[in-house]
Formats: C-alpha cells, structure tokens, sequence
C-alpha cells in the first residue's frame, strides 16, 4: 500500500476582533443604568480609576477641613432633639423639600416606593386571623404562595397535595386541599384564588348585594360564558328572555368587575425598578432648533495620581532591587492601561451615541417638533451610517434598548426607524407630488379610524381599507388586518359593544 504525501496551501481570510472591540460592542449595547453600573464596577475593580471630585469637594476650608455643606433645613432640624419636639408645619416642609425631585441635574432620577403590602403578604395578614391549626395553616399558606401577580392559583388541588407530601413531607388529600383553597379564596380582593376568569368574576358576583342586575350577570357568567366572551349579545338575549336594556344592565355589572385582582397590590422593588424606563437622551424643541442632550450620573473619571506614568510606586527607592521596582512599574503600567481604556471606552461611546442620536433627529426632525407619529419619514440603519459614517452593526446596537424623551412622551429609538412600505399614498389636490407611505402613518391612520369608530358598529377590515383608500393610501385589506393586529385590536366582532 502506498503512501502519497502531498503538501497543499490554501489562502483563507479571517477576521478577529480585539478584546477592546468586544468590550465597546457591549458597552454599545448598555442602556444608561447599566452603563452607570458599570462605571461604579469599574471604580472598585480598577485601582488606577477614580472619579474626578465635584466643585463643591474643592471648597474646603483653608484649614484642611471639610466644606459647610449643611442646608437651612438641616440647621433648623438641629434646634430640636427629636422630630417629636419639631412642629408639625416646619416637619412637613422637611420631608417635602427632602423627597422633591431636583430639577438642576442631567437626567431624572425615578425613585421606587415600594411602601404598600404585596399581595402574599395581604393573603398572610388575612389567613393569621382564621382559627387554623398549625397544619391547616402550612397548607393555606402553601396555596396563597402559588398564586399569581394576577389573583389566579396556579396549581390544582391535587398537585399542591402532591407538591406538600414531596417537599414539605406533609401528607394531605385533595379533598382538604379544596376545602382550603375555598378559605383563600374568601379572602380580600375578591376573586384572588381563582383558577381562571370564570371563576374570578364569579367570586366578586358572589359578594355583591344580589340585584336583578346582578343575578342576571351570575347567570350569564356561570351558564353562558362561552356567548359573553364572543360577545354574541343577540344570541345572549334571546337565551335569556332579555331585552337588550335589561342586557345591558347585567353587562354593565360584569364589566365594573375586576379580571386580574392581584393587580392592585404592589410588587417587588426590584420588580418595580425593572419596569422604569429612563430615557438615554432628551430632545428640545426651542423654535426651529432642535436640542439633543445625553441624560446620564456618569462621573468624570480620571487616572489616580500614583498611577500615572511619572509617579513613583510608593516604597521604591533607591535601596529597592531593580527587579522589584520592574515588576511594580510592570504592575502600575497594567493596572494604569486598564483604567485608561476604561475611560477611553467610555468616551468612545457617549460620541458615537450623540453623534447616532443627532443624526437620527435630523432625520425624524418633522417628528421631533410636532410629536405627531405620522410624520414619521421611511428611515434605516444605511440612512443613519450615510451621515455618521458608521458600521450598520454600530448603529444597532447603539439604538437597541435606548429611549428619548420628548415634550410629546418617551419613545424607543428603535421605534423612530421606519421602512417604507411601498404603498402609494395618492396626492390629495391636483399639483401634490406622490408619497409612500410609512408604516406609521398608516397605523396611526388605523388607530384613529378605530378610535372614532360606532362600539355598537365597529368597522370590519375591508371597511377600514375602503376608508384608507379615500384618503389617498392604496392599501390590501390583508395588510390592513395585520396592522390591526400589530395595534392589538381585536377583530370587530369582539370590539363590538351593546
């Protein structure tokens, strides 16, 4: 058998990015508060990083010490020993002027006050008054514990008694579960513990002072659901000998119901937190021009002072070995880069940010000085990179997660690209130059056609693209369903109302 051994080349192109490039990638892709808590990161793991000191640091008495800081408020507080001693009126005042937010900085600063019960601990409260046994009272707290944000149990009778004998070694039938199940869901609010909505608007039904109204609500939710939620009123009528008055009453009722009654109680802080939205930037309208400011508590940082390049590290004299003070200068010279690049990449990013978001308003410019969505103009990534000159892939990440603040509200910035749609938006008087419109003036278009639609009478998608169509947009009605649906309207059978 023979061996051939041959040698071959092959030219191949590879492209690797650098720790740095990686590094600024993510940190594109930051919104301002990850951004900010990175930057405090960084001031603890970077020994060479500091933050430069405010003004106010600076004012410090000749004497070496600390600068008066104290506010008027804080001195009159002192003239009392406790908050008992302080009148009521001046007490107020504190505490208002302390909680006001201050207008003079960058960016706001949303604070969470999380001070209400949560629904568990609601649940809690209430089940410590019951005359439960130390048993009964493990398991109805077991069932308040498997209950959503929204009010609703999330386990069946059968799997919590599974779950007990698995976990809490507790041994209890299905039966007792329900029975259990029936005290939680006795407690306030009412229809927490329901297993679906049917049961929940039940359980409210069940607490209300039972009027004819009412008893015909009990009657449609419990026997002719199915009818209600497809709101086939005609069908819900006839079935129940009623005329559409009488429906409406009952109606009515049902509506003034609660479907997520967990919802009236807080969560979490850090729950909260998560649902802020702090703009990254703020754009003003002053006149014709338009203002765009970066809205962050980033501080200035800067090299510590025995890290920089001329600074001796501290114990390396002239009795030091010359290995010792190369490994420290090595050491200083490492930890001195770190925190140089840090910074670098900072500054790095907050340019390429405000030179994206400046582009991208002058682009959007009729929509940053009137608010309206409509005048939305067709904008993508490569209109973006024709004026700041940047990667595509910049420019996405630099827009992905971000918001800007307007007088008109806060808006995603990816939301302000808009690829044209290709329909033809007709001029409406002779002489007009034909458009295309965007995809956001038609669904605009669409929520206001459905905003001042008849309930009794809502308009059907061919109705609506009748309707586009006067108005100059040549539109499919199959496109028309899918911006309806985008918008989160229901199809006009279920907007229908009696």
């Amino acid at each position: 058998m023979k061996e051939n051994l041959q040698l071959t080349t092959r030219q191949q192109m590879q492209q690797r990015l650098m720790p740095l490039q990686v590094q600024y990638g993510r940190m594109l892709e930051m919104n301002t508060q990850e951004v900010e808590e990175e930057v405090k990161r960084a001031l603890e793991e970077f020994p060479a990083l500091e933050a430069v000191d405010d003004s106010h640091h600076a004012s410090a008495t000749e004497d070496g010490g600390d600068a008066f800081t104290e506010t008027a408020e804080e001195m009159q507080r002192a003239d009392y020993r406790d908050d008992d001693e302080m009148p009521t009126l001046r007490l107020e005042a504190y505490n208002h002027h302390k909680n006001t937010r201050h207008t003079d900085r960058q960016g706001p600063e949303p604070v969470v006050a999380n001070d209400g019960e949560t629904l568990l601990e609601a649940l809690d409260r209430q089940l410590s008054e019951f005359n439960l046994d130390d048993r009964q009272m493990l398991i109805a707290r077991y069932i308040a514990g498997n209950i959503d944000d929204n009010g609703y149990l999330t386990r069946s009778a059968r799997e919590i008694a599974d779950d007990l004998a698995f976990q809490q070694g507790v041994e209890v039938d299905a039966g007792s579960v329900g029975r259990l199940i029936e005290v939680v869901q006795s407690l306030d609010p009412a229809g927490v513990g329901a297993v679906d909505l049917r049961q929940c608007l039940l359980l409210q039904l069940k607490r209300l002072t039972q009027t004819t109204d009412v008893e015909r609500a009990r009657e449609i939710v419990e026997h002719y659901f199915d009818l209600l939620s497809k709101l086939h009123y005609d069908r819900l009528a006839s079935a129940l000998g009623l005329s559409r008055e009488e429906l409406r009453g009952a109606l009515n009722v049902i509506e003034r119901l609660d479907p997520k009654p967990g919802r009236q109680f807080a969560g979490s802080a850090a729950e909260e937190a998560s649902r802020l939205i702090i703009p990254d930037f703020a754009v003003d309208a002053d006149g014709d021009h338009l203002t765009v400011t970066a809205l962050n508590n980033i501080p200035e940082l800067q090299l510590e002072a025995t890290f920089r390049a001329d600074a001796m590290p501290a114990g390396m004299g002239d009795g030091s070995s010359e290995r010792a003070r190369k490994e420290a200068a090595t050491f200083m010279k490492q930890k001195r880069d770190e925190a140089q690049n840090f910074i670098n990449l900072l500054a790095m990013r907050q340019t390429t940010l405000m030179r994206i978001m400046t582009a991208i308003t002058r682009l959007q410019r009729d929509f940053f000085m009137t608010g309206d969505p409509s005048k939305l103009r067709p904008m993508i990534l490569k209109d973006v990179a024709a004026i700041t000159g940047d990667d595509l892939s910049v420019i996405s990440r630099a827009t992905a997660g971000k918001y800007v603040a307007t007088r008109q509200g806060i808006w995603p910035v990816k939301s302000l690209f808009n690829e044209s749609t290709g329909i033809a938006a007709k001029p409406k008087e002779e002489g007009d130059e034909t458009d295309e419109a965007t995809s956001a003036t038609i669904i605009a278009t669409i929520r206001a056609i459905i905003g001042d639609e008849d309930p009794r009478h809502p308009m059907s998608d061919e109705q609506i693209t009748r309707r586009l169509q006067a108005e100059g947009i040549e539109i499919a009605r199959r496109t028309v369903a899918k911006y309806r649906e985008r918008l989160g309207y229901p199809v006009a059978r279920l907007r229908k109302k009696l």
